[in-house]
């Protein structure tokens, strides 16, 4: 299952009818065939049908960039610009726009006399035309440059657009009740419903069901073989494997017959405490390897951690995982292993932990485990049995991105974003687990997470990509956002 979208962005040249046409379109071309030196020519299409001066211009280059298969549009201001075509342009387009512009070229014909376009005071009718019309538009950090600096704003644009995209075609299947004293993950989901995405709440005993359906599944031992080989070495609970297997076809199963008219899935899952005494397992390992393959599964059916994975997923194109903020790093372990080695200070780390969730490609010698916590109310007094189940071992170190979007009790969007590191020190502890460090986390810990009473589940995406969700979370309306000062 393909989870997240391909984006073809049609770039529609416009004009003011009494600037130069031919400034339009010439600028146009060069911007294109920048694009093409430097990035893949299938992200874009140059729509040649015209050059939108009017209502019926606009008119037809919607019909061409629909024919071409764009699912996200590019507006380029090759001069001034007709604010109420271009604008409107931006209101018919069903998907991700954003707005560029020339700058001014000495070098041309006509210099400053003959080809100025005045894109610079262009861009400010655009914006405040998509105001007045309720048009949601990206409009980059500098909008208006050289053929090249725009073909790198555009390309700035693509994960932005996969990721508003997606939203626009996500469904979120749910599956239980949060566990009882876990009101930490609870918010109102008519927001989410205002982005466009879809949300399938279902009963645990719905999915009881039809995991006792799948018992005796012909796939079964295939999907055993698929874990054995993942795991390999680290493979230290082979009995459970034939029931995690039957648990992920059931999952597989569940969002091919349930997504319905969406494109694209993400789970928020029940993963304690009944789970383990009904299906006897913990589902962590299966989580781990659904979220591989690029559909995220959040833990204690966190259904905005899953929307924040979601977008983790699709503006890094890479897995990646939801994480509690979990516990401070020990004095000693800072001391011997961090001090002088790294420029951090104690207030800087902390762990980050979920109980064995995390991808095997992003945890260093995976370990099939069980689960600590669950056995320790479950069965204390025996051999792991129920809480087996988990993918244990420490995060792999590199920069990361730690974030979450997010709706207040009273529905109002919110989200935050630190980029930080994972670092290569030894966590001595279990589960999926790193040593996280982020510049002033203290700080932020205390007059972000606390002060604006975030839960304590974050998604992590591998990498430095701040600015790009940042630039997503704007777009979708979030204006309380907030990152690590």
């Amino acid at each position: 299952m393909n989870n997240k979208p391909e984006i073809k962005i049609g770039i529609v040249a416009v004009s003011r009818d009494c600037f130069p046409e031919s400034l339009s379109v010439n600028r146009r071309k060069a911007l294109v065939e920048a694009y093409k030196n430097k990035y893949d020519a299938a992200d874009i299409y140059e729509c040649p049908v015209c050059i939108v001066e009017s209502e019926i211009h606009m008119q037809q280059a919607l019909e061409d960039i629909r024919k071409a298969g764009c699912n996200a549009l590019c507006v380029y201001l090759g001069n001034f610009g007709p604010e109420i075509s271009e604008t409107m342009l931006a209101k018919y387009f069903d998907g991700p726009k954003m707005f560029v512009a020339a700058a001014e070229e000495t070098s041309a014909n006509g210099g400053l006399v003959g080809n100025r376009g005045d894109a610079y005071c262009g861009m400010l009718n655009a914006s405040y035309n998509l105001k007045l019309r309720g048009v949601k538009a990206y409009i980059p950090d500098y909008p208006v440059g050289t053929a090249d600096e725009c073909a790198d704003m555009i390309h700035e644009f693509l994960p932005v657009a996969r990721a508003v995209y997606a939203l626009n075609n996500l469904k979120i299947i749910s599956f239980g009740p949060r566990p009882n004293n876990f009101l930490a993950c609870n918010a109102p989901i008519n927001q989410l419903y205002n982005l466009g995405v879809e949300i399938e709440e279902n009963s645990e005993l719905d999915l009881f069901e039809s995991y006792n359906k799948h018992a005796g599944d012909e796939r079964i031992p295939s999907v055993v073989k698929s874990m054995e080989d993942e795991l390999g070495a680290g493979n230290k609970k082979p009995e459970i494997l034939s029931k995690l297997a039957q648990y992920e076809l059931t999952l597989l199963d569940w969002i091919e017959a349930h997504k319905g008219s969406r494109k694209y899935v993400a789970i928020a899952g029940k993963c304690w405490p009944a789970f383990q005494t009904q299906f006897g397992f913990v589902p962590c390992y299966v989580n781990s390897r659904l979220t591989k393959i690029g559909i995220p599964v959040a833990c204690e059916v966190d259904i905005y951690g899953a929307v924040s994975e979601y977008i983790g997923v699709c503006v890094s194109q890479k897995p990646v995982t939801l994480l509690d903020i979990n516990n401070t790093v020990p004095a000693d372990i800072y001391n011997d292993d961090i001090a002088g080695k790294f420029p951090y200070t104690h207030k800087d780390t902390f762990m980050g932990f979920h109980c064995g969730n995390t991808a095997s490609c992003l945890v260093k010698e995976p370990e099939m485990k069980f689960q600590r916590i669950m056995k320790r109310n479950l069965e204390p007094d025996s051999e792991p049995n129920i809480s087996r189940g988990t993918l244990e071992g420490d995060i792999v170190d590199g920069n990361i991105t730690f974030f979450r979007f997010q709706s207040t009790a009273d529905a109002q969007l919110k989200g935050y974003i630190a980029e930080g590191e994972v670092l290569p020190v030894a966590t001595r502890s279990f589960g999926s687990i790193g040593i996280f460090a982020i510049n002033e986390m203290g700080r932020f810990y205390r007059h972000v997470l606390v002060q604006k009473n975030y839960p304590h589940h974050g998604a992590v995406a591998f990498g430095h990509y701040g600015k790009a969700i940042f630039d997503t979370l704007k777009y979708l309306g979030v204006e309380d956002l907030e990152f690590n000062r």
